[in-house]
């Protein structure tokens, strides 16, 4: 692996907590990173890393530059399965970034996404072979893969079907060659760790309806075994991002309660409201 962060960090057992702002890249301005620059700029230096489209890393240079500063960890594919503005389900994928662009930009980790179940064979394939081929590109000039399976319709799937569909898919990208995977949390998110030889990361997925609700689901994440959280609406759509993120780290890395971090950060006043 070619970042020593994150070959220490993920050899050492540590939990990690990466906070998402690339949910433009697919769907346009968003609330809470209409300004990426201001977005980024608000991004609590607990964090470990931070996803956003390599085009966006020149305008969020502040946010790396600094001793300490979050891993800069960059999307090479885009996918219809992430449009929610559009009618989409046919989970077709592309190349956005090759690898040595994102590099020269100054990539330190990249991500590369798998949809399978399209229903479509041949589609499925051809998103196997673009993984593969990112996944080589960039292990060639040593940056770290974060494969990252997010199956189509996801957040709308039965909790038995959405942990059928993840179980598998975690597997697969770990036999294609991930370095670490980011992906949903499961009914049985214990057996899917358990079934991955490489580390696996918990998403945040569809905002919860609380601040506590959210580092919940955090707390249940690294409780079942991931090394550490993947973050975006439910950390950056919030009324104050460095505070939240703040107590997640606690939650993720220090094994704080939920309830705790709410009290320690002052976040009561805001745990009635949506994140």
């Amino acid at each position: 692996m070619g970042d020593i962060r994150f070959e220490r960090l993920f050899n050492q057992n540590e939990r990690a907590v990466i906070v998402a702002m690339d949910h433009c890249l697919f769907n346009g301005p968003q609330e809470g990173m209409h300004n990426l620059a201001e977005t980024a700029s608000r991004i609590a230096p607990c964090v470990d890393g931070i996803l956003l489209s390599p085009a966006m890393l020149p305008f969020c240079r502040h946010a790396f530059n600094y001793k300490g500063a979050p891993m800069a960890v960059v999307r090479l594919n885009w996918s219809t399965t992430y449009c929610t503005n559009w009618d989409y389900h046919e989970g077709a994928t592309v190349e956005a970034f090759t690898p040595a662009e994102a590099l020269r930009l100054g990539a330190d980790v990249v991500l590369v996404s798998l949809t399978l179940e399209t229903g479509s064979e041949a589609n499925d394939a051809r998103n196997v072979a673009l993984f593969r081929k990112l996944c080589r590109e960039a292990k060639k000039l040593g940056l770290p893969v974060v494969g990252e399976y997010f199956p189509v319709g996801g957040e709308e799937m039965t909790p038995e079907r959405l942990h059928a569909s993840v179980y598998m898919g975690v597997r697969i990208i770990a036999e294609l060659g991930a370095d670490l995977v980011k992906t949903f949390y499961t009914s049985d998110f214990r057996a899917v760790i358990q079934s991955c030889p490489v580390p696996v990361l918990g998403l945040g997925a569809a905002r919860m309806p609380t601040q506590r609700d959210a580092l919940q689901l955090a707390a249940d994440e690294v409780a079942a075994g991931a090394r550490g959280v993947v973050f975006g609406r439910n950390a950056l759509q919030v009324p104050d991002p460095p505070a939240f993120q703040q107590a997640l780290c606690d939650v993720v890395k220090r094994g704080v309660s939920p309830d705790e971090a709410v009290r320690r950060y002052h976040l009561e006043a805001l745990a009635a409201q949506r994140v």
